[in-house]
């Protein structure tokens, strides 16, 4: 049988996400035992040869690997609160997305109970999973990792364990998807703006993906800023692109749209050039970051 030498695999959960990772393993070969809340969800993966348990003690009793991917830690602790016995000697990899805090709790939990525990974060769409590019990110238990790293490959070709504090791959997951949104939402509102004076999306998006191809080498610039605590503004300075950012505002305010995105990029450079930062380069804002977080 195809899945005769490959290790079984629990996946608690199963809405997109969830389905694509059960489907990933079940693709590799691997015996899949699912389950989730709404069994109906399960059919589908049923039919391509998984086994729907019955309840969720039931169904990390199936291997030694259970893979949990819920909306939250607080729905995923109520689902593995009960059959923590039975989880105890096993590897639990939360691929659930939260906070770093409420990693490290589960961690603790997790300890208590002897189970060895893995956190992690899925950085790509359902559509992804199981490619070679699927990149997913993992940290806690470098025993666990080590054990089932051939099992979680199944999910994708490009998994990263990044260390012991199972808190990083959460922490790591909530940043890259601040870069994705808050670029989703500028480029959602800048065509929204040429759109209002008549300019379709399809039209000005590939001046958009111009101005993307641009930003790894301004990253570089910044991220080493911000490391070393440097902000040269003899590219460009806070004070002069302060009044680019104001041009964009009046614009956006003549042309009736909702100015929130770029308000709160314009709020962020007025309160580092109040601080005396008007010469410093746009890296500079990290420090009027840090003190609101501070």
């Amino acid at each position: 049988m195809a899945g005769e030498n490959r290790a079984p695999v629990t996946v608690i959960g199963l809405g997109a996400m969830g389905q694509a990772l059960a489907g990933a393993f079940l693709a590799a070969g691997h015996p899949t035992t699912v389950w989730n809340r709404t069994a109906r969800k399960a059919d589908a993966l049923v039919a391509r040869g998984a086994v729907r348990a019955g309840t969720p003690a039931e169904a990390v009793k199936a291997g030694d690997l259970v893979i949990v991917c819920v909306v939250d830690y607080q729905v995923s602790q109520a689902i593995l609160d009960p059959p923590a016995a039975e989880l105890a000697g096993r590897t639990l990899v939360n691929l659930t997305s939260d906070t770093p805090e409420r990693a490290r709790e589960a961690a603790v939990w997790a300890a208590e109970h002897g189970i060895d525990y893995l956190d992690g974060a899925i950085m790509v769409p359902t559509p992804v999973i199981g490619s070679p590019q699927a990149l997913l990110l993992y940290s806690g238990s470098r025993t666990a990792y080590e054990a089932h790293e051939a099992t979680l490959k199944a999910l994708g070709g490009n998994g990263r364990y990044l260390g012991a504090d199972h808190g990083i791959a959460p922490l790591y997951d909530l940043a890259l998807l601040n870069v994705f949104y808050s670029s989703m939402a500028a480029m959602v509102h800048s065509l929204t703006m040429v759109g209002a004076d008549g300019v379709t999306a399809e039209e000005f998006l590939p001046y958009i993906k111009q101005f993307f191809a641009l930003l790894p080498g301004m990253a570089d610039q910044v991220a080493h800023g911000i490391d070393t605590g440097s902000y040269p503004g003899d590219l460009g300075n806070l004070t002069m692109e302060a009044v680019g950012v104001d041009h964009i505002v009046e614009a956006s305010e003549s042309r009736n749209l909702d100015t929130g995105p770029i308000a709160a990029v314009r709020a962020l450079m007025g309160r580092a050039i109040a601080d005396g930062r008007g010469g410093d380069g746009f890296a500079a804002v990290t420090e009027v970051i840090r003190r609101a977080i501070g």
